[in-house]
């Protein structure tokens, strides 16, 4: 999929994430995602490759929740999506990954985790729920203390499902590190290891404790400031935090092994291959690093956008269907045009 800058390609590789996830990668809001000077919007995915295919529907509105159907009947529950296709979205943002805030890498684990396990989507939703909650009586507090012996309710349930979330992203880990480092050897060329560990905001067993202990300073601060919210992940070479001693080349390397061993998790865990959707992300690495993302991915099937129909012959990109995106708008383009500009640029396809 090719077309000039702002035409809407970004848009449509979110939507097919949307139906997956009923969340936007770029984390937007719904009434964001809606065009200009509409009042709803409505995305259908028809999938047609598995063993039993799907239609999944999403129907945005600017003032109300989102609604979802599978095969025309309406879900209650976004979980229910889960697991019916499973997407991995790969940007020019996600190089950045390494070097940007705990933020970014805790979505990181979040967006991968609750496609793939519907428990942990369950207790991160109600994990963020409680604390939306805490921290609204928390602002109660610092103005009737009387209020005070009703915060332990939602300390209890925040340790509890918070518990949960430390689990599920620390064994996510585990499964990425062999993983993240045997891609991340080959891409180096030998030269440099990657190990990726997890930074807990605090142990399993202390939790309550420290809860506990901060209280006051969470009244002052009208927020809830221990939990898995503050929760980080770091990378290593050898003993070298590449978050903040790393050149950018290793950064964006890593970046890089962390995505590309994301997918063999999701293989190992569902059994099946993920779609993956490449926005843009070639113009963003060097020769070396093209060709072994596309070596990587030449089994999987694979969305991808760039500028121009000469990115894909350059890179010998094997392509099933091409389209033109220009203003929202998205035609089919025949193989005549891409035999042209391959005689043109003396590429093969």
């Amino acid at each position: 999929m090719f077309g000039d800058n702002a035409q809407g390609k970004t848009n449509i590789l979110e939507s097919l994430y949307l139906c997956g996830t009923t969340k936007s990668h770029r984390n937007s809001k719904d009434k964001e995602i809606i065009r200009f000077g509409r009042e709803e919007s409505h995305i259908r995915v028809v999938l047609e490759n598995k063993d039993i295919p799907h239609k999944i529907d999403i129907h945005l509105k600017k003032n109300k929740a989102k609604g979802a159907a599978i095969d025309g009947i309406p879900i209650k529950k976004s979980s229910e999506l889960l697991g019916i296709v499973n997407y991995i979205f790969f940007s020019p943002e996600d190089l950045s990954i390494i070097k940007n805030g705990p933020s970014e890498r805790r979505r990181f684990l979040d967006m991968e985790l609750c496609q793939l396990d519907k428990v942990y989507f369950y207790h991160l939703a109600n994990y963020h729920k409680i604390i939306n909650q805490r921290n609204n009586l928390l602002k109660q507090i610092s103005f009737n203390r009387k209020l005070l012996d009703t915060i332990s309710v939602w300390d209890e349930q925040l340790v509890f499902h918070g518990i949960k979330v430390m689990e599920g992203r620390n064994h996510f880990i585990e499964m990425l590190n062999p993983i993240v480092s045997g891609i991340h050897n080959t891409l180096s060329g030998g030269k440099e290891s990657l190990g990726i560990r997890y930074e807990p905001n605090t142990d399993k067993d202390n939790f309550m404790a420290k809860i506990k202990s901060s209280l006051e300073k969470d009244i002052v601060l009208k927020s809830t400031g221990t939990g898995p919210h503050r929760d980080d992940i770091s990378f290593f070479n050898d003993k070298v935090d590449i978050r903040k001693f790393g050149s950018q080349g290793q950064q964006r390397t890593a970046a890089l092994s962390l995505k590309l061993a994301e997918i063999e998790v999701v293989r190992t865990i569902t059994k099946d291959s993920p779609v993956l959707l490449l926005d843009d992300v070639l113009s963003e690495l060097d020769r070396k690093r093209q060709n072994y993302l596309l070596n990587s991915i030449h089994d999987i099937q694979t969305i991808l956008t760039c500028t121009g129909l000469e990115e894909l012959v350059q890179n010998r990109i094997q392509c099933d269907r091409i389209f033109k995106v220009t203003e929202g708008t998205v035609d089919s383009i025949n193989f005549d045009e891409m035999d042209f500009i391959q005689k043109k640029t003396g590429g093969n396809v």
